[in-house]
């Protein structure tokens, strides 16, 4: 990791096309400024973090789930067919 120092106003460049600029400083936290090409994602850690960590909550099924999709997946087997009768031949009774 690359430590610097930098006051207001300075500027960090990352590689040939990603600008840093420190914008201000309060207490313990610094704002800074990031000009970078509309391809490239700059996202906060900590954001990233939590949206992994829900991604991997989303995909744990819990007791159960398993069988409840199994059953909704698994094709119903059709009735047992009933004879038909002399008053209603082809239709089954009720």
């Amino acid at each position: 990791m690359l430590v610097l120092s930098r006051r207001v106003g300075e500027q960090l460049l990352i590689g040939d096309d990603i600008v840093v600029t420190i914008i201000e400083t309060r207490g313990d936290g610094v704002r800074i400024g990031i000009d970078a090409p509309r391809s490239m994602r700059v996202n906060r850690a900590e954001i990233v973090e939590a949206v992994k960590d829900s991604n991997r909550a989303a995909v744990q099924a819990d007791e159960g789930a398993e069988d409840v999709l199994r059953r909704l997946v698994t094709p119903a087997a059709p009735p047992a067919a009933r004879p038909a009768t002399p008053e209603t031949p082809g239709v089954p009774e009720n």
